[in-house]
């Protein structure tokens, strides 16, 4: 495309996309309709099937702008996985995870004692993975969209160049993020302008990261991993004692993967498979639960916790055991999840109270505590013809480690933590893991993110999905029990508050005011610990009915909107 021609579809575009913003977003819609954990990145993927668009170049333009208006989360240089749904029926999954550096080592963040460093895994630039959104966005557009590179990426340039009106959670979460983000003068010159935080209602413009996207839009994914973008990304990390380097960008491959499908009654639930572990351990509790059971005990029950606890005990337990990167290590998908090893396991579920927690895995590693931000995020998009996606992407912690790439706007993750540093030491997420998900160099990192399509009778009934780490299988799967075995509607299936439980540490955490009182004092009696915490995932989620309208659902916890087309 000429350069006239590219700044006259920018400008179409972000003409576009204000006039669906200034809309009320419509719940239902029997056009399409997109979700997202963002309003402007929402509403552009609206624009998009407005405009004639399908639901994978509007996921590709909601990516785009999270990047731009969803620092926190939405990201150029960290990675994820998506799962969709074709027009003809069938599904297929992308595998855009991030990848550790060709010079990774086992032992990378451990002492001379073998003992771990504190932070290094997290805030040094050697927690930074090899980034595949960028590629695995571009990736889905070019193999599935319809709309060339440049008119899709449009609104993420024109809200980086233009800018954008900062809400309040950005600046509660920067104040929040403050230690981790002055520690780098770009990110400080960026998000704390004059000392104070990006200020509520004050305009954001962020130009290098609008060159950036722009050589994105004319150059494709080399316009992220060689050129300029590339000698910036390297620069900043070699200046960190960072060990990711411009070969490991140019190398990057994305990966399509056989979706991961499983019945549960007359669902077919379709996600990804490993490296992430989001859709077995779904699957396991799912199939070590009996359903009808879980319904008479009720939404929220003491019984119902227990049942969802015991399941989940051991599901997690799986997972940290078996689980990795399927091209290092033997990962046993069938196994896992036949019914006859289903069955094998289901002896081992308690028939009341609660069951041991460390006689069901590996290891038993001394208590600790964990909390968890909303440091992803999942969005979703469906259209008229037929096409359904859901994507999942993160930087790993809340605006990754930290640091911003100076000239190019964007920050880095720090996703080498989502490998097991040392095994039985917990990660951000409190989990614990063996060798399966040790490091090793280009292994891609286990994950928990579990972008999930459901058909039920054969047509497409539900997508869902939701950031939150070790709580992303739980989430869901607390989603599709309030939709299918308690009868709520899509918004009240995801803004129900819930519960989680992980194997270790050894408690059942829970939302505010999710458990009664005397829910509460049952579940002590059974012998568990309990502990509140802040609220668990930011669900998206789409639906659609009987009479073929799509409805749509933004998480309560979040900022999100469900966006449709008016036509």
């Amino acid at each position: 495309m000429r350069e006239r021609e590219r700044c006259a579809a920018l400008l179409a575009f972000a003409l576009l996309v204000p006039s669906i913003d200034v809309l009320a977003a419509p719940a239902s819609s029997r056009f399409g309709m997109v979700v997202a954990a963002e309003p402007h990145a929402a509403d552009a993927g609206a624009a998009v099937l407005e405009a004639g668009g399908n639901a994978f170049d509007a996921a590709v333009a909601v990516g785009f702008v999270l990047a731009v208006t969803f620092p926190e989360a939405g990201n150029l240089a960290g990675g994820g996985f998506c799962t969709g749904l074709r027009a003809d029926g069938s599904f297929f999954t992308i595998d855009f995870r991030e990848t550790a550096p060709a010079a990774a080592k086992r032992d990378m963040f451990l002492d001379a004692n073998g003992e771990v460093v504190e932070g290094a895994s997290l805030t040094s630039h050697l927690a930074v993975g090899v980034p595949g959104s960028v590629a695995g966005l571009l990736h889905l557009l070019e193999t599935r969209g319809s709309w060339p590179r440049e008119r899709v990426l449009a609104p993420a340039i024109a809200w980086a160049k233009d800018g954008f009106e900062v809400r309040p959670s950005l600046t509660r979460s920067l104040e929040e993020e403050r230690a981790l983000l002055e520690a780098h003068v770009a990110t400080r010159a960026l998000y704390f302008p004059g000392g104070p935080a990006l200020q509520t209602g004050t305009r954001f413009l962020q130009p290098d990261l609008a060159r950036t996207l722009e050589r994105i839009a004319q150059g494709g994914r080399r316009g992220f991993s060689e050129g300029e973008t590339a000698e910036l990304f390297v620069k900043e990390i070699k200046r960190g004692g960072g060990i990711v380097t411009a070969e490991d960008l140019r190398d990057y491959q994305v990966v399509e993967r056989e979706p991961f499908v499983f019945h549960s009654g007359n669902l077919e639930i379709v996600t990804v498979p490993p490296p992430s572990s989001g859709g077995i351990v779904l699957a396991q509790i799912l199939g070590l639960l009996d359903l009808e059971r879980v319904k008479r005990a009720g939404f929220h029950s003491a019984e119902e916790v227990r049942l969802l606890t015991e399941a989940e005990r051991l599901a997690y337990a799986d997972r940290s055991l078996h689980l990795g990167d399927p091209a290092f290590v033997d990962v046993p998908v069938k196994a896992l999840v036949s019914p006859q090893y289903l069955a094998a396991r289901g002896r081992l579920l308690p028939a009341s109270g609660a069951g041991k927690s460390a006689a069901v895995g590996p290891g038993d590693p001394a208590p600790y505590a964990t909390e968890e931000a909303e440091e992803t995020t999942h969005f979703c998009a469906a259209d008229r013809f037929g096409n359904v996606v859901a994507i999942t992407t993160t930087l790993n912690g809340a605006y990754g480690m930290g640091a911003v790439v100076p000239g190019a706007g964007f920050l880095l993750n720090n996703e080498m933590d989502d490998f097991s540093v040392k095994p039985g030491v917990p990660n951000l997420y409190g989990l614990v893991w063996g060798d399966a998900n040790a490091i090793e160099p280009r292994k891609r990192m286990l994950s928990s993110m579990t972008p999930a399509i459901v058909k039920k009778d054969g047509a497409f009934f539900l997508t869902v999905g939701s950031p939150g780490g070790s709580t992303i299988p739980t989430t869901v799967l607390q989603i599709l029990l309030n939709v299918t075995l308690f009868a709520m509607g899509l918004g009240e299936a995801i803004d129900r508050p819930r519960v989680h439980h992980q194997w270790l540490p050894d408690e059942i955490a829970h939302e505010k005011d999710a458990l009664s009182s005397d829910t509460l004092r049952q579940l002590r009696e059974f012998g568990y610990i309990l502990r509140e915490r802040e609220p668990i995932g930011q669900a998206m989620g789409i639906r659609r009915g009987e009479d073929g309208t799509f409805e749509g659902a933004a998480d309560r916890r979040s900022d999100g909107k469900a966006a449709a087309p008016r036509r």
